[in-house]
């Protein structure tokens, strides 16, 4: 025998020994019941599982089918990103007569499409330094669950466009503050960069940090689509030692924060804090953010503000849909009300209670193009708020691992090594391309439907398939009340049984 084969038959040997002893650990191992009786082969099945969401991304799932976001919804926000021309041909792939499937009605006399950003002044009558806000702009993600370098991207982005930039629950950082963008600065049960030791407010931080001529509105979080009932979560795993300064929390746990505000238990003490908060925050819009659960508890929050003469310059209807980061996959699953839903629940009670003239209405979750913005126009909403689909502007791939550390494009981590790939200057350019493309969309839309301002849009201008060959206008599909109408006595069975509910004194079921 060669010396060479004498080496081969020795590798061999080690290379088998070394599966024996693989094998003999496999059959006495008592957690695996896959390798007790498949010893070493049993890995494959592991192997397998741990690359099936690549599997079915890539080669599986059609154009259309795709969750959370489709393909075909993931590329455009790409191409629009990029700056790259995001026209398909030979027709949609999408099945226009399937139950649920909302479309727009066209003019027969389309208008030609204008330069106007078509901005909307953010403020109530209370409000002292009203803002006048893009209509689209980047939802609620915080600097822990997001990288350093995702956020200043679109920061810069932000900057660059003139749009807003929400800082998320987990505090205003200097990353925020970088390139000098608008902010919502966003105030969850945690309180996040303005607590005191207790985890109650700090009255003295929040004034000084409001009056920052780049915050421009804040926003108090009651919940949230992903998790509404809970406060938000951030694994231990991305708590550095620059998070847990921010934030105030220990590094040693996840920091979970309260499920409600310690700052008050009523609607009447929920209104009387968005005053307070204005008033210390010298004028600026104070609005409230929630995914909508119980109907008679909103309608409590209108109760108390007709009581009080005052309430919130802003509402923000966040989508049970929505999402960016850790929950658990019955919260996501099984609570809140779906955007549309939530949205629509919001325009009949603050029309209804007389309201709607002095709040504008946000909407928040799922909402990744120009048509997704005006049909939540049409149901409602003054302005838009997208998290996921900026992630993608920044480089998300949809890997679905943002609460694990491990993002393989560097968005949704706070690994040093991970986060290199990327290039802010680059990625916050695209962020800027990506949002003014997509309003360029809104117009371009609106034209089409023969329609100069939002204002002007109604519910007989989107169609929803209810049934086969039942197409419906929103107006005919769904109930709208007048306005005041819960005020005269004369509202439907269901909602004046909501609005007696309804108590300015208790969140109470």
């Amino acid at each position: 025998m060669t010396k060479k084969n004498r080496l081969a038959t020795k590798a061999t040997a080690a290379a088998v020994g070394a599966l024996a002893t693989v094998a003999v650990a496999d059959l006495i191992q008592p957690r695996h019941s896959i390798l007790r009786n498949y010893p070493v082969a049993g890995y494959a099945r592991f192997l397998m599982e741990k690359i099936r969401p690549e599997i079915q991304q890539y080669f599986i799932e059609r154009n259309f089918d795709g969750e959370p976001f489709d393909r075909n919804t993931r590329t455009m926000i790409y191409r629009r990103a990029k700056g790259k021309d995001d026209h398909v041909a030979f027709g949609t792939e999408r099945d226009l007569t399937a139950v649920g499937y909302e479309s727009l009605v066209q003019s027969l006399a389309p208008l030609t499409p204008t330069d106007d950003d078509l901005r909307i002044t953010v403020g109530g009558p209370d409000c002292t330094q009203p803002y006048s806000a893009s209509r689209f702009n980047i939802s609620a993600m915080s600097f822990g669950a997001l990288s350093a370098r995702a956020v200043l991207a679109m920061n810069k982005g932000a900057a660059a466009g003139g749009f807003l930039h929400d800082t998320g629950e987990g505090g205003l950082t200097r990353y925020h503050l970088t390139y000098g963008a608008d902010l919502v600065w966003e105030l969850g049960s945690g309180y996040y960069s303005t607590r005191t030791p207790d985890g109650r407010l700090d009255r003295a931080i929040f004034a000084t940090t409001a009056a920052r001529p780049e915050v421009k509105m804040i926003e108090i979080k009651l919940s949230q689509g992903a998790k509404p009932g809970i406060g938000g979560m951030l694994p231990k795993e991305k708590i550095t030692e620059e998070v847990s300064e921010v934030r105030g929390v220990p590094r040693d746990r996840d920091c979970i924060s309260p499920p409600a505000h310690p700052e008050f238990s009523t609607p009447r003490e929920l209104v009387r804090f968005v005053a307070e908060l204005r008033e210390l925050a010298g004028g600026k819009p104070v609005g409230i953010k929630l995914c909508l659960g119980d109907r008679a508890q909103f309608l409590g929050i209108c109760r108390a503000m007709l009581e009080e003469g005052t309430g919130p310059d802003f509402i923000t209807v966040d989508g049970a849909e929505g999402g960016t980061g850790s929950a658990p996959l019955e919260f996501q699953d099984s609570l809140g009300m779906h955007l549309s839903e939530g949205l629509m629940t919001v325009q009949n009670a603050l029309v209804g209670t007389g309201l709607r003239d002095r709040v504008t209405v946000g909407a928040s979750g799922k909402i990744a193009g120009g048509a997704d913005i005006v049909r939540r126009m049409i149901q409602g909403a003054d302005i838009t708020f997208a998290a996921r689909p900026m992630m993608m502007a920044v480089g998300c791939i949809q890997a679905q691992k943002c609460n694990t550390g491990n993002c393989p494009v560097g968005v949704a981590t706070q690994d040093p090594l991970r986060q290199r790939a990327i290039d802010i200057d680059d990625k916050g350019e695209r962020v800027h391309r990506y949002h003014d493309a997509t309003v360029r969309e809104v117009i371009a839309l609106l034209a089409a439907m023969g329609v100069r301002d939002p204002a002007d849009l109604s519910h007989d201008m989107a169609r929803v398939v209810l049934a086969p060959g039942d197409v419906r206008t929103f107006t005919e599909a769904y109930r709208w009340l007048a306005p005041g109408q819960l005020l005269g006595g004369d509202a439907p069975a269901d909602w004046a049984r909501d609005w007696e509910r309804a108590d300015a004194d208790s969140f109470g079921r």
